[in-house]
C-alpha cells in the first residue's frame, strides 16, 4: 500500500476522545470535514457496505488502517487496494447526496477501539440527504449524529 502517511491524524484523537466520553462530537464532525481521508474504490466508486438500512462509505484515516481492513477482507499481505484521497467535507456534501438511498461514513471499520460512524443525519449531511426521524436514526440527532 505504499509509504505511510497520516490523513487524518487529528481526527484519531477526536475520535479516541469522543469514545472516551470526554470529547465534543460538533468538533469531531468538524474535524472530519477538515480532514483527508484514504477511500477504498471498487471498479472506480467507493467501497460501501449496508447495515441498518444505509450504506455506509468506507473511509480510513491512513494507510496502516486501510491495510487492517484490508486483512480482515480476506486481502493478502502486500496486496494493492485503489484508493481515492478526499477531504471529509466533500463526502459529506457531495459523494453522500449523490448515493442512491441513506448513507453515511464508516471511518476506520476494522479498529474496535479507533473507529466512527457518522450517520445521515442533521448537522452531518447535507438536508436533502437526512434520514427521515422513522427509520430510527437512534437519537443521533441530539448528539450531532457522531457515534
Amino acid at each position: 500500500m505504499g509509504v505511510e502517511r497520516g490523513y487524518g491524524v487529528g481526527l484519531v484523537g477526536e475520535i479516541a476522545a469522543v469514545r472516551a466520553g470526554r470529547g465534543n462530537p460538533r468538533a469531531m464532525v468538524g474535524e472530519f470535514r477538515r480532514s483527508a481521508v484514504l477511500v477504498p474504490l471498487m471498479e472506480g466508486r467507493p467501497l460501501t457496505a449496508v447495515h441498518g438500512g444505509i450504506r455506509w462509505i468506507h473511509t480510513f484515516t491512513d494507510e496502516a488502517a486501510l491495510a487492517r481492513f484490508a486483512r480482515l477482507k480476506g486481502a493478502a499481505p502486500g496486496e494493492e487496494w485503489e484508493y481515492a484521497v478526499l477531504l471529509g467535507a466533500r463526502l459529506l456534501d457531495a459523494v453522500v447526496p449523490q448515493v442512491d438511498g441513506p448513507a453515511g461514513v464508516a471511518v476506520n471499520a476494522a479498529d474496535e477501539d479507533g473507529s466512527m460512524l457518522f450517520p445521515p443525519v442533521r448537522g452531518i449531511v447535507p438536508d436533502a440527504a437526512v434520514v427521515d426521524a422513522d427509520m430510527g436514526t437512534g437519537g443521533a440527532e441530539r448528539d450531532g449524529g457522531a457515534r
